[in-house]
């Protein structure tokens, strides 16, 4: 879990980190907004399902993030987990409350057998 600075009178916001198994089962479970930050190219391999690509290589990536309603739950992943780990922070630092990475990426999501959309 990553903390993030609190502003007076506000609970610290932190990224829950979930391995593939409890990812799959949260997802499911609770419908967040799932986010891919990885690449139009790696999105075209393989992503998944309901995700909705913001690349955060992009100049728009923080535009982007920041349009989004920093009140609703979201989840978020990249390939192996590094790109997923800053997004995640700068969504913190922006004031988003319910954040969810996947820890080990899509490589992870895969391995544990779950669904990859192509």
């Amino acid at each position: 879990m990553v903390p993030a600075a609190s502003s007076e009178g506000q609970a610290e916001a932190e990224v829950q980190l979930l391995d593939a198994a409890s990812a799959a089962t949260f997802v499911a479970e609770n419908n967040p907004t799932i986010i891919d930050v990885r690449t139009p190219e790696e999105f075209a391999a393989g992503y998944i399902a309901g995700a909705t690509l913001i690349d955060i290589s992009s100049p728009g990536f923080v535009d982007a993030i920041s349009a989004l309603d920093r009140s609703a739950t979201y989840f978020v992943y990249c390939r192996s987990g590094n790109r997923s780990a800053t997004a995640t922070s700068q969504m913190i630092d922006l004031g988003f409350t319910s954040v969810y990475e996947l820890d080990g990426g899509i490589v992870s999501w895969a391995a544990a057998g779950n669904d990859i959309q192509i």
